[in-house]
């Protein structure tokens, strides 16, 4: 069957390629910042959260492509009771890892997989991340460097990048972090047949 990705990130699309996969991404754009406002004011968890935007772009696109497996995604960070999206400037970005600085907070990825016009299966991946105690100059530095690399990334980092020096430990699946729990999806794409094993 044909395989969608109802998202724009590249790191996801490149994760799924690199599994030998093949598929098309078409971002389904819904309002993010209204729905993640909505569910926290009715006290929905962080998983709730990034579950709920999976499904709604997933979807969207299946909506108008019944045909074709429709995967959604997306993520959430998690820190104490509050639950982050993307950061709107290089301002925000430096706020929030002030506040994370020398914390633990978690990244929530989900994904949720449409197949004809209804979810047929859904996942979420958790890891708990510790920032070091970095300096004020470090992070300025970091932002001017990195800002237009990450502004795509809930939290502001990449661990493939420069982004894996704000941490001391990390806990969890590497592809979690990434934005997309790679190892259970291809598990479940297996055992319904959709890809070779």
């Amino acid at each position: 069957m044909r395989l969608l990705l109802a998202s724009a990130s590249e790191t996801r699309l490149a994760l799924l390629r690199a599994a030998g996969l093949e598929l098309e991404a078409l971002p389904a754009r819904i309002d993010e910042e209204g729905v993640r406002g909505a569910l926290e004011a009715e006290g929905a968890s962080p998983l709730d959260v990034a579950d709920t935007l999976a499904e709604m772009k997933a979807q969207k696109l299946a909506e108008r492509h019944r045909e074709a497996l429709v995967l959604g995604c997306d993520q959430v960070l998690a820190f104490r009771r509050e639950v982050w999206g993307k950061a709107p400037s290089p301002k925000a970005l430096r706020a929030q890892l002030l506040r994370l600085r020398g914390e633990t907070h978690k990244l929530i990825s989900a994904v949720v997989l449409y197949e004809e016009g209804r979810p047929v299966w859904r996942h979420a991946g958790e890891v708990r991340l510790t920032m070091r105690d970095f300096s004020d100059s470090w992070i300025d530095g970091y932002i001017a460097r990195n800002w237009e690399a990450v502004r795509h990334s809930v939290g502001g980092y990449h661990l493939e990048g420069e982004g894996v020096r704000l941490f001391s430990a990390v806990e969890g699946d590497y592809f979690t972090v990434l934005g997309l729990p790679l190892l259970p999806l291809l598990n479940y794409l297996g055992q319904r047949g959709f890809i070779p094993t």
